[in-house]
């Protein structure tokens, strides 16, 4: 059996929490923000959660985390 690859481009975007939950960074935050309020720009830096629903995907590309 050949080793498992790991998806590169989710390796980068995600981070395993110590509970083992999948952390990622939000999205809309890398331009035209002029327009866009210091309170929304403010909590899109905070990172979030994985949503349940794409979590058995996640740990399909990413075999080793």
């Amino acid at each position: 059996m050949p080793k498992m690859k790991t998806s590169r481009s989710a390796a980068k975007r995600f981070r395993v929490t110590g509970t083992g939950k999948l952390k990622r960074a939000k999205a809309y935050k890398s331009h035209i923000l002029t327009k866009k309020t210091t309170k929304r720009k403010r909590n899109l830096r905070k990172a979030a959660i994985t949503d349940v629903t794409n979590v058995k995907n996640m740990k399909k590309i990413l075999p080793y985390l």
